[in-house]
């Protein structure tokens, strides 16, 4: 069985971000049924130093769906946008990202494998294949923004677990 550029990031990509939709869910409803005010969860952080939990969600979105449309353009840089200050706006933001990554053929993922890509930042420029900035630098990226978006919902006191965090595996059929 040959394991492809699509099969390392996408599926797991999709299974996080469904499990984020999830997420998104319970801390609305943490703010419904607790009377918390959507805007404490949304703009909570675990340090003064790091950006909030909006910005935790959006940069699973850049470091998804983001990261796979830059490595077609052959260069990404950190999207500076604003982001999503509802809990709406965070759901369609996730959700076309999910319907996004729906709609990518693994043939067009994996031939993105040797295209040269490179990360942007002010001065800084890093050259990558496509299959190293996707593996080494976008999925890394991915799971912290997921992992710490899931850490600030847990320190705010939205009642989830790992369970939640992890979503649906892929479990052999």
């Amino acid at each position: 069985m040959s394991f492809s550029l699509y099969d390392a990031t996408i599926p797991s990509n999709l299974q996080i971000l469904r499990a984020l939709d999830a997420l998104l869910d319970k801390a609305e409803a943490f703010c419904t049924d607790g009377g918390h005010q959507p805007d404490a969860i949304l703009g909570a952080k675990l340090a003064d130093d790091m950006l909030p939990f909006g910005y935790q969600v959006k940069s699973c979105v850049a470091h998804s769906v983001g990261a796979i449309e830059a490595t077609r353009a052959g260069s990404f840089s950190p999207d500076r946008t604003p982001w999503p200050d509802s809990f709406a706006g965070l759901h369609a933001a996730v959700r076309g990202a999910i319907a996004a990554l729906e709609q990518l053929a693994p043939a067009d993922v994996d031939a993105l494998v040797d295209s040269d890509t490179e990360f942007r930042f002010g001065e800084t420029a890093m050259p990558f294949t496509g299959a190293n900035f996707l593996l080494s630098f976008a999925q890394p990226n991915f799971y912290f923004h997921a992992t710490t978006a899931y850490a600030i919902l847990r320190a705010q006191g939205v009642t989830i677990g790992k369970r939640d965090f992890l979503g649906l595996p892929r479990m052999k059929r």
